[in-house]
């Protein structure tokens, strides 16, 4: 037994069976280009940078650290000026 499958329609299924209109004419204003970005785009460009940023930044001020450190081990530096100018910044970030 042999079997035969005649075409019914266009091979490509997306095409409407109409045939090109043929070129169209491109209006060329003399007006200056442009572009817009989406803000989604934009988003995206921000955070790239700031992880950039990051990655470039010191991991840890050694430095500073060991000058913390020592600072809170002296007995001495740890007094009623300190500990009110430390509130106050708590206060300040707590309350604005």
């Amino acid at each position: 037994m042999s079997m035969t499958i005649d075409r019914i329609g266009l091979i490509d299924p997306i095409q409407s069976g109409k045939r090109p209109a043929g070129p169209e004419r491109v209006n060329k204003s003399r007006g200056a280009d442009s572009i817009s970005i989406s803000s989604q785009a934009q988003e995206r460009a921000e955070l790239l940078k700031a992880q950039q940023i990051a990655a470039a930044a010191p991991e840890v001020r050694a430095e500073r650290i060991a000058e913390l450190k020592d600072k809170i081990n002296d007995p001495s530096y740890i007094n009623d000026r300190v500990l009110n100018a430390t509130a106050e910044r708590i206060i300040d970030s707590i309350f604005g």
